[in-house]
């Protein structure tokens, strides 16, 4: 538990990442002020923190601006903005590819700002996919990507690369005091069963008596890390003091990789071993290879993943069980902050 209270305002607090960052900050002990305007998150992860007291939300589009002020909750003036709004599974930002450019510039400038205007360190959420399809593996945080810039990923891809150059911008040239980490494959509980990735396409299929489907030969590689263990690297990277911090992206993924065909052949041992595996054909611009070199989280934060993919997926799976033995519920929605 960190020493000092804090105030952090959190965008994309509703979302699957967001929702497990905010519930690890309010156990430490901070208050958090969480935004988002539900395009992709669930008002549901909003709701598991509506009684809690240093929990405050504020529904709105970050693209349009951040209505936060000192004053609106007890005078606080914000100590960290933490950046994370944006559609993050395929489907999802192919649906909203328009609003998904828009969180990654307006969104990211505006929280920028806001982090400017504080005097607050401003941490964003970037992702593996600034690296495209990669010439290069593992991939470095040296390495300056392979990507489509106008394939059906680009909206997701570049609206990450412009957030990061415009997050380099604010540090080099108004003195922010930016960090910025690189998330590969993350997963665990309160994915949204219908986000379109590997991990919930094949607990979904196999939950529902398969068969479990496989892109292409199934050959391509992936990465994936438990959803405490990224909590844990952002956290450890936020706490960084500014005079120890290193502003260059940090990779944060489990280095374990597995081909696709093999990952489905462990959903379908946890699940069901009778299931089939039947193959689909591969879609556009879908990365060939997936591995974080993970040196300069290690050696910056003595960061490294700790949950292995049998328990993760394990806890994963009976979250997705209870849910489904739940009848679906609207949850009470917070009522939105005043300025």
């Amino acid at each position: 538990m960190t020493t000092a209270s804090k105030t952090i305002l959190l965008t994309g607090s509703a979302g699957f990442i967001g929702s497990h960052l905010t519930e690890r900050l309010l156990a430490d002990g901070h208050t958090v002020i969480g935004v988002d305007n539900y395009i992709s998150g669930q008002p549901a992860n909003t709701a598991l923190f509506a009684d809690h007291p240093n929990f405050r939300f504020i529904r709105a589009d970050v693209s349009e601006g951040i209505p936060y002020k000192a004053g609106a909750f007890g005078g606080q003036t914000l100590d960290h903005v933490l950046h994370f709004a944006s559609p993050a599974s395929p489907p999802h930002y192919q649906q909203f590819p328009i609003e998904t450019l828009m969180v990654g510039a307006q969104g990211t400038q505006h929280a920028l700002e806001l982090a400017h205007a504080h005097g607050a360190p401003l941490l964003l959420a970037s992702t593996s996919e600034v690296y495209g399809d990669p010439q290069v593996h593992p991939q470095p945080e040296s390495y300056w990507g392979h990507v489509n810039p106008n394939g059906l990923r680009s909206c997701y891809d570049e609206a990450k690369r412009y957030a990061e150059a415009i997050t380099f911008a604010y540090h080099r040239h108004h003195g922010v005091d930016t960090r910025v980490i690189r998330i590969f494959n993350t997963y665990g509980p309160r994915m949204r069963p219908d986000d379109g990735r590997v991990v919930t396409n094949l607990i979904g299929q196999a939950l529902a008596g398969g068969p479990l489907t496989v892109y292409g030969d199934g050959q391509q590689t992936r990465s994936f890390q438990y959803v405490t263990d990224l909590v844990d690297g952002i956290v450890a990277l936020m706490d960084l003091p500014e005079a120890a911090a290193v502003h260059d992206p940090v990779n944060l993924g489990n280095p374990d990789e597995y081909t696709i065909l093999q990952f489905a052949q462990v959903i379908r041992e946890l699940i069901d071993p009778g299931l089939a595996i039947i193959h689909e054909p591969l879609p556009a611009d879908d990365p060939r290879q997936r591995k974080p070199d993970i040196t300069r989280a290690r050696a910056l934060l003595g960061w490294v993943p700790t949950v292995d993919l049998h328990t993760g997926l394990r806890r994963t799976v009976e979250e997705f069980r209870r849910q489904a033995a739940v009848p679906a519920t609207l949850p009470q929605q917070m009522p939105v902050a005043a300025e």
